[in-house]
């Protein structure tokens, strides 16, 4: 582990170097550098993908920080049920300090589609992706105090994601940390099966990304990971990593 250092404004980092350093280190040396560098405004966001239960595992089974990390999840309230059942198994397991944010004044499916429209998502993707997950995330982040941020992307998810540094800062100017930007989806896994971490059973049912349920579907052979989100539209991204 690197050597304790006073908290620093994520802007005053040098991410060059720090991309540099870790280029090549497990994802499990990131996560120490940000347990010790980051005293205070360190929260993970997670959609409970495989990738995020890799970083929870890591960080709550191998790296044991004094006080758990705030996990910021989104509830669009248009998630599987699979998805919603391993939170709660995972905030159980992991003695998680689960932060759940949603769209403002809904707290259901039926709610949501009686103030903004059925199927939101056929009619106005941006929208909804706007009201489920870009506000409350930036919401969320703020209301935690959030200076920097861990997420589960990797660079072989997709083409867009194919640069993702390790280090970056947002469009707030926030620390965002990519543990996992190096590794494959076969790391991913073999880390999985090696530490019996749990994970969304969708992930053995043709489904390698886990969004809402009525924009994913499965993955063909061939198809990159995030091929299922928002199939037959020109969309890669939901806007909270863009």
């Amino acid at each position: 582990m690197t050597q304790c250092v006073a908290y620093k404004t994520p802007i005053s980092f040098d991410l060059d170097e720090l991309n540099q350093r870790f280029a090549n280190l497990h994802p499990r040396n990131v996560l120490a550098w940000c347990l010790e560098n980051i005293q205070t405004g360190l929260v993970q966001s997670s959609a409970f993908n495989v990738n995020g239960m890799v970083i929870m595992h890591m960080l709550a089974r191998e790296l044991r920080p004094s006080a758990p990390i705030p996990v910021l999840f989104l509830d669009t309230l248009h998630h599987f049920p699979e998805t919603l059942e391993l939170v709660r198994n995972a905030t159980k397991l992991y003695n998680l300090n689960l932060n759940v944010y949603q769209a403002l004044d809904v707290n259901s499916r039926q709610g949501f589609a009686s103030r903004y429209g059925e199927a939101l998502w056929d009619t106005d993707i941006e929208k909804f992706h706007y009201l489920t997950k870009i506000e409350p995330l930036q919401r969320g982040l703020q209301e935690l105090g959030a200076v920097a941020w861990i997420t589960g992307r990797r660079r072989d998810q997709s083409l867009t994601r194919a640069t993702t540094p390790i280090f970056e800062l947002d469009k707030k100017q926030r620390l965002k940390i990519n543990p996992l930007a190096t590794w494959t989806s076969t790391d991913v896994w073999n880390y999985v099966t090696e530490n019996n971490v749990i994970y969304n059973p969708l992930h053995d049912q043709g489904y390698p990304s886990i969004g809402d349920e009525p924009t994913t579907t499965p993955v063909l052979q061939g198809e990159d990971e995030r091929a299922g989100r928002w199939r037959g539209t020109s969309k890669t991204e939901c806007g909270i990593h863009v």
